[in-house]
């Protein structure tokens, strides 16, 4: 889920973490700074001040993410905190630093992303939220990759949907919401021809 919260408010969304997908990060060396990366995550200049915000050690790196970069996935900042951790980085100065770095973070610095409202161009946590009934996703990438610009705030309006997400909420009800969020963003920001309604449909998903 996300969107705006209130037609003035910040940014915020309900993110779930996916044991599948992941970047791996490994310190293979002493010297300057240098990494090898598969596929391409970060710049060069993008990691060394990423690096400098948080104290951590240049080494020789390499990193390897099983996801597309542009795809929604959190890849970016996944391999900011992957990096910090192969590097010894402060945990504290995590937020901070991937707000800087890169203007838009997801929550997965903190223990259950899953469980806060966030709003991901701030780096805080707008409101603490109810654990997500057990659910089976199927997901996957579609399209071409499209980079999150931290300057683009036409998002539709939420407020109603995150309250509708009290402490006994179930399934079905998450799966309206859900399916809720991703209409009105795709009536405002497309794209038109996004096929993901219908296959969750076909398959019999109680939302999407």
């Amino acid at each position: 889920m996300q969107g705006r919260l209130g037609p003035d408010g910040p940014i915020v969304l309900v993110t779930i973490p996916c044991a599948a997908l992941h970047v791996e990060a490994k310190r293979c060396g002493d010297g300057p700074l240098a990494f090898a990366q598969t596929p391409e995550l970060l710049t060069f200049e993008r990691a060394r001040a990423f690096l400098d915000r948080i104290y951590g050690q240049e080494a020789h790196y390499r990193l390897h993410a099983n996801m597309p970069l542009g795809g929604g996935a959190g890849a970016s900042t996944a391999a900011l905190l992957a990096l910090a951790r192969a590097a010894g980085g402060d945990e504290a100065k995590l937020i901070d630093a991937c707000i800087t770095t890169e203007g838009a973070s997801d929550p997965l610095m903190l223990p259950h992303p899953d469980r806060v409202l966030w709003a991901s161009r701030e780096g805080r946590v707008v409101r603490e939220m109810p654990s997500l009934p057990r659910a089976e996703v199927i997901g996957g990438f579609w399209g071409a990759p499209i980079a999150t610009d931290p300057q683009d705030t036409d998002f539709p309006d939420i407020s109603d949907l995150v309250d509708r997400m009290l402490p006994d909420f179930g399934l079905e009800e998450l799966a309206e919401i859900a399916s809720a969020s991703a209409h009105r963003c795709t009536a405002l920001r497309g794209p038109s021809d996004d096929p993901t309604e219908t296959l969750a449909l076909s398959l019999g998903a109680l939302g999407w």
